[in-house]
């Protein structure tokens, strides 16, 4: 491994929203072609519109994603909007980012469960970018069940972003 290795930033993230280097291919590639927007890494900061939300426990995955406009095709950032009681927020901060989940700007989902939210808790939105399918996102629902459940809160919903079409 040369050290050029440790100093490319990640191109893509996979379905567990771990970086993805690329490969040696995709290097050459790079070297030989502008690198066009779709292929730059989708950061939690840009500018995303919501392709798939979701507050309703019941409603798969699947069928949320297949009545969206979501592009399998390309990353998202899946946010998810958990009431945790206020002593107990920075702890499921913390474990959260054990899966590389950032906490954010609950704003953009607040709307997902104002009404089931109970009383003391904050809302807590964890976002990260990947790859997405459907099961994957099933996956991710219930890992922040198990992180709400062990901080004594509940989820209230979750969303999946992505780049604007250009129109």
């Amino acid at each position: 491994m040369g050290s050029d290795d440790h100093s490319e930033t990640p191109s893509r993230r996979d379905l567990n929203g771990r970086p993805v280097r690329p490969g040696r291919r995709e290097r050459m590639a790079g070297l030989l072609r502008r690198k066009a927007v779709a292929d730059t890494p989708l950061e939690l900061t840009e500018t995303v519109e919501v392709v798939a939300e979701s507050s309703d426990h019941a409603a798969s995955s699947s069928s949320v994603l297949e009545g969206s406009e979501w592009r399998p095709d390309d990353q998202v950032i899946v946010r998810h909007l958990l009431a945790i009681p206020a002593d107990r927020v920075a702890a499921a901060i913390e474990v959260a980012g054990l899966d590389e989940y950032l906490a954010v700007d609950s704003a953009p989902a607040a709307h997902l469960g104002s009404a089931d939210r109970p009383s003391g808790t904050e809302l807590v939105a964890l976002a990260r970018v990947q790859a997405l399918d459907p099961m994957h996102l099933s996956q991710e629902r219930s890992r922040m069940a198990s992180l709400a459940s062990r901080h004594s809160g509940q989820v209230l919903g979750w969303q999946v972003a992505q780049r604007p079409l250009d129109r």
